[in-house]
């Protein structure tokens, strides 16, 4: 590669190969996993991070060096898959926090107000798009997309570039994930649940007891009301939540084998 007529620097085609795959992998990732799925986040910033990350990351990876255009293509299309399903781990544990807002939206009434969500660029409901936005905060805030990068960069041993995932560790890895997904929602969000449940029971015996005092009138607005109060101690659980999303979310990478 020429720089000017006195001064060239030779770039070994292995450096190059190697930078490329991995660039490929760590910018798929980036594309599906939280924080930086978000479309605030733009295109071209995914690209640049995931570059910028692999000329890192390079140093401390075995060199490739394929015979043929059409095993290199076939190699890019390995690492953007292999990418995009570590990606896909990650942004189940982490749907945890949404799925917990969506039970509250349910439970609590606030399902029918939905609303534009500025990081998906969908509609959602209430606290779904809070809670969301929230946990996105927070990862940045805590630091813990460091972490989640750090496990990303350590899936190169794990997974090594020019292997694929083994179909039956994936799904091993999915229904893990998607286990951990529900139970953490219901971590999350139980509690209020079960306030929101006793509240319809004790409407329910009011309405036996007093049939004309047609307490179900009153259902929708004391459930909101219940909602809105006590969902900020619902709040107080996500940062202690965080630190073991983000371990679960480094395991399942790590975890993953060819």
């Amino acid at each position: 590669m020429a720089l000017s007529p006195d001064l060239s620097v030779d770039v070994p085609l292995d450096v190059i190969e190697t930078t490329v795959l991995a660039a490929v992998r760590l910018t798929a990732f980036l594309v599906v996993a939280p924080p930086f799925a978000s479309k605030a986040v733009p295109g071209s910033v995914k690209v640049a991070l995931g570059l910028g990350l692999a000329l890192v990351v390079q140093a401390r990876l075995p060199r490739v060096v394929t015979t043929s255009v059409a095993v290199f293509v076939g190699d890019l299309a390995l690492q953007a898959v292999v990418g995009l399903a570590l990606g896909f781990l990650v942004w189940l544990v982490f749907a945890a926090v949404q799925s917990a807002g969506g039970l509250i939206d349910l439970f609590g009434g606030f399902q029918l107000a939905t609303a534009f969500d500025p990081l998906n660029q969908v509609s959602g409901a209430t606290f779904a798009r809070f809670y969301q936005m929230l946990v996105a905060a927070l990862l940045v805030a805590s630091g813990a997309h460091r972490t989640i990068l750090l496990g990303l960069v350590r899936s190169f041993d794990s997974l090594p570039i020019g292997t694929g995932l083994a179909p039956a560790g994936l799904a091993k890895a999915v229904t893990s994930g998607i286990t951990g997904m529900t139970v953490s929602a219901m971590q999350i969000a139980g509690p209020l649940i079960i306030v929101l449940f006793l509240a319809d029971v004790g409407l329910g015996l009011l309405t036996r007891v007093a049939p004309a005092l047609n307490a179900f009138a009153l259902g929708f607005p004391l459930k909101i009301l219940l909602t809105v109060s006590l969902g900020g101690y619902v709040l107080l659980t996500l940062p202690g939540a965080l630190p073991g999303l983000t371990g679960t979310a480094t395991r399942l990478m790590q975890g993953v084998q060819p």
